[in-house]
């Protein structure tokens, strides 16, 4: 920044205490604060073809008036003028509102140069602007910039004419030479006039394509020189794990690992004998075995005398690893045990003993693991499922039972790869991408209210077969203003179509977790053949026999959320059919069906899903992992965001980052951001 950047913006001709104070209610203070306040959009006031022109679409003409206007007058003050005009060989009508003093000076012959939104088929241009003869004026994009309170646009505009003449050729480059060279990007001046007043379009996107390059980088610096600061302050275990002994287990297995479950095996093990402590996140999609390759993670923990700890959100999810883990390492000898919250007082005392004189092996549970009085030998590795379930506060409760034990999150959510790298890029992250094979491919179709009874139909048939059900409502009870089904009218609904034939179940998020479970717990031992629900089954549950779902104003949910429920179904032998029941009315409605209904892939799921909700969307709520960009998009901004992350991991490691002058402005964003004292990014 020059010296000037940092004057008040007082110092401007015409920016007065009055106007000041406007101006610091957008968080503008100086001569800096204000070239760097970007314009949201540009007016494009080239001429355009009306020919070439689509519908709705904002136009600017050159156009000679062919006859007088007629004004309409609608009230007090309001009025509606209509002119016709020749605009090359396009004869049209131009429309103004509230104007009515240009008809005096719309005479026919004269030259005028109209901008507007362009009605195709009504040949009309609704006009916004209109300036008397040709276009002379070489401003063919002017800047909009989101303003508020007495600050308007061409007041504004001229204040940051007169910043950028004032701070001129002193406005110091803050990228280094290097990389301006090889990326061809715009000098920082040249951007700057680029970014607020464009000489052409091009000129405008190269200096978006330097600001979006810029913003990504100084990020992903700050993510990297975290990264950094934790792996050399952090010390953690370096785990000395028998590879003989996990061979012989991975034989054991009887299926054949995926090349993508042993890519992840092996990045897994590589951090387990780095003496910095892993900080790992494993991503799996729905089904692609994600539990195999933590079972062998702990298993190398166990190998070198360590402990291991799995964490999930529910009992049934803790009990179904307690028994694959179970069936897996029972026959080795290695001692798995399960706490939760429903373990026997006497059961209890016993594993706790045993878990601090190192009986136990590996502890698998609820929250029931983070209780004061749960104590370890010698925990090495602490692996937490479905982790957005658990506070930050608890998951750092179960990793402080250890000295500094490695940590892998997993979660089933596929999200996409910008994402990942922003909100989890303190994190390593791994990918399983691969699914099992011999997997049958869940069918889904998509199907309209009318066509209920033929669902039903089909659902009848599988369950007449021994398979069980799920039906997925988007509310619990009656609403008057969303039209949607909801689990109680639905329940009643089936009960009384299957009476006597299917046991029908009721489960929703007001039930007490206690109840939850024993629904859940009766569905997954086949009590219950269908089992109604809104979306609390989505995490992680495995009922093999069940093979049908229906989904009921599936348009009301997002993609990756619809994928998760599809999810539940499909883990067993049986060919299994998913129903999306909806009527959307939107067009981004009806492009999520058709999503669904062409793949079963949850990444690709996750990137559309990502392409037509926006980032802020996509978690649910605000996650803390993710910034607000000035200039980036990280939709369309992803290979960039790609090479900005291998550009920031590389400098932050050259000594020439800390020394060399050329980085001297990206050091001090460093400073000021304090990720150097270890604070976090968010």
């Amino acid at each position: 920044m020059s010296n000037i950047g940092i004057e008040p913006i007082t110092t401007l001709k015409g920016i007065g205490k009055e106007t000041a104070e406007h101006l610091a209610e957008l968080g503008i203070f100086t001569i800096h604060d204000l070239v760097w306040t970007f314009p949201y959009r540009h007016e494009d006031f080239r001429l355009k073809d009306l020919a070439e022109t689509p519908h709705n679409e904002r136009v600017t003409i050159e156009a000679r008036v062919e006859s007088m206007p007629n004004v309409l007058f609608l009230g007090k003050n309001k009025s509606r003028l209509q002119v016709t005009v020749l605009a090359g060989r396009h004869l049209v009508k131009v429309v103004f509102f509230n104007q009515n003093y240009l008809r005096t000076k719309l005479t026919p012959g004269t030259i005028v140069t109209v901008t507007g939104k362009w009605d195709r088929g009504r040949q009309v241009i609704n006009g916004s602007s209109i300036k008397f003869g040709p276009k002379t004026d070489d401003t063919d994009f002017e800047p909009v910039y989101s303003l508020k309170g007495n600050i308007h646009q061409n007041k504004f505009r001229k204040y940051i004419r007169q910043a950028l003449d004032v701070m001129g050729e002193e406005t110091m480059e803050t990228l280094p030479l290097h990389l301006l060279e090889e990326y061809k990007l715009l000098p920082l001046t040249e951007a700057l006039e680029g970014v607020h007043f464009p000489k052409d379009a091009n000129h405008a996107k190269q200096a978006r394509r330097r600001f979006v390059y810029e913003e990504l980088l100084q990020f992903q610096l700050r993510i990297q020189a975290l990264r950094k600061a934790r792996k050399e302050t952090e010390k953690g275990i370096a785990i000395q794990y028998d590879l003989q002994k996990i061979r012989a287990f991975i034989n054991t297995i009887p299926f054949e690992l995926t090349n993508a479950q042993k890519r992840v095996v092996n990045e897994i093990c590589k951090d387990l004998k780095e003496p910095s402590r892993m900080n790992r996140l494993l991503q799996g999609d729905v089904g692609s075995g994600k539990t195999i390759v933590a079972a062998i993670g702990l298993y190398a923990a166990v190998t070198a005398g360590y402990q291991g700890a799995l964490m999930a959100p529910t009992e049934i999810l803790a009990e179904q690893h307690a028994q694959s883990l179970s069936a897996w390492f029972d026959p080795i000898g290695v001692k798995v045990s399960l706490l939760s919250g429903s373990t026997k007082t006497k059961d209890r005392k016993m594993i706790l003993e045993q878990l601090h004189n190192g009986e136990i092996d590996i502890l698998i549970g609820t929250h029931a693991l983070i209780q004061p009085d749960v104590i370890f030998k010698k925990l090495g590795f602490v692996i937490t499922d479905e982790q957005h379930r658990f506070g930050v506060e608890q998951r750092r409760i179960l990793r402080d039972k250890g000295e500094n034990p490695d940590v892998l999150f997993m979660t089933a959510t596929p999200i996409p790869r910008t994402l990942a790298i922003t909100a989890f890029g303190e994190m390593d992250v791994s990918v399983i991408n691969e699914l099992p094979a011999g997997r049958k491919e869940i069918k889904t179709h998509w199907l309209k209210k009318e066509q209920l009874n033929s669902v039903f139909s089909q659902m009848d048939k599988e369950l007449s077969a021994g398979r069980q059900a799920y039906v997925i409502c988007p509310l619990i009870e009656e609403s008057e203003k969303l039209d949607v089904q909801n689990a109680v009218e639905v329940y009643e609904q089936l009960t009384s179509i299957f009476k006597g034939r299917y046991k029908i179940g009721l489960m929703h998020g007001r039930l007490h977790p206690d109840e939850k479970d024993d629904v859940m717990r009766a569905f997954t031992e086949g009590k219950i053949d269908v089992l109604v629900s809104t979306t609390v089954v989505e995490v992680g549950v495995n009922v093999p026999n069940a093979s049908f779902m229906l989904i009921y104003d599936a348009d009301r949910f997002g993609l990756s959320q619809l994928h998760q429920l599809r999810g539940r179904v499909g883990r067993g032998e049986f060919q299994s059919m998913c129903v999306l029941l909806a009527n959307p009315k939107t067009d981004e409605g009806k492009e999520r069906m058709m999503s669904m209904t062409e793949t079963n892939d949850g990444f690709r799921l996750a990137e559309k899903d990502l392409e037509l909700r926006g980032p802020g969307d996509f978690f649910g709520k605000k996650q803390s992992g993710l910034p607000e960009f000035k200039m980036a998009d990280l939709v369309h901004d992803y290979r960039t965001l790609d090479v900005a992350r291998q550009d920031a991991a590389k400098i932050i490691y050259d000594d020439a980052f800390w020394e060399n002058d050329e980085y001297k402005s990206l050091r001090e964003m460093l400073e000021e951001s304090g990720v150097l004292n270890g604070e976090r990014i968010d």
